[in-house]
């Protein structure tokens, strides 16, 4: 099987392409923007018709899509998530290859949803920001395009390589510094948030799957348990071996505290932190720029009727994996 990975350099995309690449039957080839990728393409502003000649010359089976940006502003969200899958979906109907399309999604599209409810893929979407609104008006491109197309919306992915951007992978990088610094004591704010976590090589399985089946449509991936952010931070303390004390703190941050999750304009994800006085290691809210709410927790039914998928790797391993890259960094 012919498999053309688009966006392999990226978190999902990495994991993704290992999956494949240890399929026998897969022929991979990468496109993308670095030097690596086997072609060399942008989606943002590649023509469909570039893409067409591309995709008559190598003629895959299946096309999955693994690009796209999380941040920036709404210019940048729509170039690279949904005008980028408009070049995709136009090149494939014009192309002779009859690829399938696997269009990676996310659970941003739904939005906020009422707590201790299971969101399942009926659900009218309401993206609370734009970044939900240009992955949903992607998916809504590849539903509408008549093609053999599946889209999985992946809820709050984790796991070894997760950015040390995002609000577990600065909650990390705050716990290695004030155990570097050694910080009896490390307050933290904005955790009551609850989310859907799961593994990123569990993602990777999802997509493998799709590939290989007949299913159509939206299949939600994810856990099907939200976690609160306050727990996620117990386990990761647990791992870490941290003995320190952790005191979420209410109200907004003070100045001193470190961003933790506070989504930056653009494509950086570099963790930042700072120590507050008198030894005590103070932290600003891990927030999630999802615009998705309190609560979001996925119906995970249909991949497992439709792909034959279920959840393998718990939180705690995921945690691991984080917490082991957060204490290799100098």
């Amino acid at each position: 099987m012919r498999v053309l990975l688009i966006g392999a350099n990226g978190y999902l995309g990495r994991f993704v392409a290992d999956r494949l690449l240890a399929d026998p039957a897969v022929q991979l080839t990468a496109l993308g923007r670095g030097d690596d990728a086997d072609v060399r393409f942008d989606l943002a502003s590649g023509s469909p018709g570039a893409l067409t000649r591309f995709l008559d010359a190598v003629h895959p089976g299946v096309v999955i899509n693994c690009a796209g940006a999380t941040r920036g502003g709404a210019r940048e969200l729509t170039r690279h998530n949904t005008v980028a899958v408009a070049t995709v979906c136009e090149a494939l109907r014009r192309s002779g290859c009859g690829a399938r399309l696997v269009q990676i999604g996310c659970g941003a599209e739904y939005g906020p949803s009422q707590p201790g409810s299971s969101t399942a893929e009926d659900a009218v979407p309401r993206p609370g920001g734009p970044y939900g609104v240009s992955k949903l008006a992607a998916t809504e491109l590849v539903l509408g395009s008549g093609l053999d197309a599946v889209v999985l919306r992946v809820f709050s992915p984790a796991g070894p390589g997760t950015p040390a951007g995002s609000p577990l992978g600065r909650l990390a990088e705050a716990m290695r510094r004030a155990m570097q610094s050694g910080d009896g004591e490390l307050k933290l704010t904005g955790l009551g948030a609850q989310r859907d976590f799961v593994d990123v090589r569990d993602v990777a399985r999802a997509v493998h799957a799709a590939s290989l089946s007949a299913a159509q449509g939206v299949i939600n991936i994810g856990s099907g348990r939200a976690v609160r952010l306050r727990d996620a931070a117990a386990v990761l303390a647990r791992v870490a071996g941290y003995g320190g004390a952790l005191h979420e703190l209410d109200g907004p941050p003070a100045p001193l505290r470190a961003t933790i999750g506070h989504p930056r304009g653009d494509s950086d994800h570099t963790a930042h932190g700072a120590h507050g006085t008198h030894g005590v290691h103070a932290a600003a809210p891990v927030a999630y720029p999802d615009g998705c709410g309190s609560w979001q927790q996925a119906d995970v039914r249909t991949a497992r009727d439709r792909l034959g998928w279920r959840p393998r790797i718990n939180l705690e391993e995921s945690l691991g994996d984080i917490w082991m890259e957060a204490a290799c960094r100098i």
